[in-house]
């Protein structure tokens, strides 16, 4: 059976880049990307806040050529899900769907994945006026009107980020009150262009091309551009419980001393969203694969399995 330096487990801008920066480096990896393979990106129409794209980019284009670029330099990626790993020797088993795997090192960037509303017209309309990230799509509302969706701080940032480009935003909860840190609320409550519903759920979102307006489950309507849903984010890491550490929200944990990028299993790398619940954007997941990257050719060159 081939050993591989390195598997590199999930295919979005951490995985990908990581797999870059491992290939370059000559080591021999193998990338398991999923049966739906390239992260949150694959559902993302516009994306200008990407280095290097002044016009902007379509989501599925930059995960293509990212994932091209990885193959150019060596980097052996199969559309298989990953179904079990094995941490207890090395070299590490991963298991797929298909066929079985062993590498020297590994790499999780599985990512998080919005939790949606589940809604009638949301699936449809990602893309289309459907977001989970104000800081990624906010300049698209110029002089638009949007709902976010949510009570905690995440929703309140949402909000106050759309506020420079939309004419109106409102802030749907299901509860009478936020869960949201009192400072947070402070700032959403004395901005003027910041409307709140209280008590009021999304029963669906309508619209063909574009988003027309939302129901709510009261029987209301209101016309809307744009939702934001900003109830929470799940780390992919649910195949990991049990082997090693995760926090309260089931992200993994980073607890290296020398390489920081390591988990509390020797060898075992982790990138991007599936430990970062804080900034959760495609540029800094990318940086988290290079440092990861870095982390496994310096691990594994001291180790003396290189």
């Amino acid at each position: 059976m081939t050993i591989y330096d390195v598997i590199i487990i999930g295919s979005g801008p951490a995985g990908l880049t990581a797999g870059i920066y491992t290939s370059r480096a000559n080591l021999k990896t193998l990338m398991v990307a999923g049966s739906k393979w390239g992260g949150q990106l694959m559902l993302t129409e516009g994306v200008e806040n990407f280095p290097g794209f002044p016009e902007g980019i379509q989501g599925p284009e930059l995960m293509t050529s990212m994932r091209k670029q990885a193959e150019k330099h060596g980097v052996e990626i199969v559309d298989e899900d990953m179904v079990r790993i094995e941490m207890g020797d090395r070299p590490y088993r991963t298991n797929t769907t298909n066929r079985s795997y062993r590498s020297r090192a590994i790499i999780i960037a599985t990512g998080a994945a919005t939790q949606w509303l589940n809604v009638p017209g949301e699936q449809e309309l990602i893309g289309r006026g459907v977001s989970s990230c104000a800081p990624c799509d906010a300049p698209f509302f110029k002089g638009k009107r949007v709902i976010v969706v949510g009570g905690g701080d995440a929703a309140m940032e949402e909000a106050l980020v759309l506020t420079k480009f939309a004419d109106e935003v409102t802030i749907v909860h299901r509860r009478s009150e936020f869960r949201a840190s009192q400072i947070m609320q402070e700032r959403v409550k004395n901005n003027s262009k910041i409307k709140i519903k209280w008590n009021t759920e999304i029963s669906e979102i309508v619209g063909k091309e574009k988003i027309e307006k939302v129901k709510f489950k009261d029987g209301t309507e209101m016309e809307a551009d744009g939702v934001f849903v900003a109830i929470g984010h799940k780390p992919a890491s649910k195949i990991f419980e049990g082997k090693i550490d995760l926090d309260e929200k089931d992200y993994i944990k980073r607890q290296g001393q020398k390489y920081l990028t390591m988990s509390n299993v020797e060898g075992v790398f982790v990138a991007g969203d599936v430990h970062d619940y804080r900034y959760r954007q495609a540029i800094t997941a990318a940086g988290y694969g290079c440092e990861a990257a870095l982390d496994v050719e310096r691990w594994l060159s001291e180790n003396g399995t290189a």
